[in-house]
């Protein structure tokens, strides 16, 4: 089975427009954004991954000003590489007008295999942006349907507080599958900060539909090791099971704290050896269709 990145961005700063990138000056949740606001084309991704035996990836939208932009962009970075066998999830307002109309233009490309809206990323942008409003929106829950019913699955990312509330919306709709972005987001590490993230993410656990996706998890903590991540990611694998968890790198973003390699090596020293082929590879090349 080839080793598949299920969570990484690359980005064109001459081709599409991101905001967020293109704000000099402004911290972030996860840190000081000014190492990455440059050019990250797919040869360079290649570079960090092909060393650790990664074959193939799924890119994931990332804040462009103009998203259907920014998904013709990856699909044409896909067709100049048809050796790297790709996926992508676009972006795609699920609470807004022509819902319909926005998931067939995305149909039309061949990489997307899901759609995302973020629901919850960190609690300053979120009070800022109102996204983590979007689970009490019935027009939300509505966009899930449509895009399931178009063959989407859906890239969920949120913070523990919102997990029990969106687990209630999810079980709604039963025929949607659903990626769980970085572990739910886990920014607080002491023992009662992962035992309250434990007891939220319990409610996503508990619907089959429901992946996790092992990434991530260097925005929340400077110089973390891997001893540090071993409580979240071994929790996520027993309360999901080694054939509902994906490894994502989550680069460019996740390089202001490690290596490509520190990463890799931090994940394959925790997963057990018998579960590395799904979680590495297997599960991502199913849920994505790759």
């Amino acid at each position: 089975m080839m080793q598949v990145d299920a969570h990484h961005h690359l980005w064109d700063l001459k081709e599409v427009d991101y905001p967020w990138l293109n704000a000099r000056g402004q911290k972030r949740f996860f840190g000081d954004p000014t190492p990455i606001q440059r050019d990250y084309p797919v040869s360079e991704f290649r570079a960090d991954a092909v060393p650790h035996g990664f074959e193939a990836s799924v890119h994931i939208q990332v804040g462009a000003r103009d998203p259907m932009q920014e998904a013709r962009w990856v699909q044409s970075v896909a067709d100049s590489n048809p050796f790297w066998p790709a996926a992508q999830v676009a972006y795609c307002d699920l609470a807004g007008e022509g819902v319909e109309a926005n998931l067939a233009a995305l149909l039309k490309i061949p990489t997307v295999k899901g759609v995302r809206q973020i629901v919850g990323r960190s609690r300053v942008e979120d009070a800022a942006t109102g996204t983590n409003l979007l689970l009490e929106d019935p027009k939300f829950s509505e966009g899930l349907k449509q895009a399931a019913a178009a063959g989407f699955s859906f890239d969920l990312q949120l913070i523990p507080e919102l997990m029990h509330k969106a687990a209630d919306v999810l079980a709604k709709i039963e025929e949607l599958p659903v990626a769980l972005c970085h572990c739910g987001s886990p920014s607080d590490w002491t023992a009662s900060g992962l035992r309250s993230w434990m007891l939220s993410l319990r409610h996503l656990a508990a619907l089959p539909q429901v992946h996790c996706k092992l990434s991530g998890l260097g925005m929340f903590r400077k110089g973390w090791s891997a001893d540090d991540i071993r409580p979240i990611v071994e929790t996520c694998l027993e309360l999901f099971g080694s054939n509902r968890c994906m490894f994502g790198s989550n680069f460019p973003v996740d390089s202001l704290r490690s290596s490509y390699e520190t990463i890799v090596s931090a994940y394959r020293e925790i997963i057990p050896s018998e579960d590395c082929e799904a979680v590495f590879g297997g599960n991502a090349v199913r849920f994505y269709r790759i």
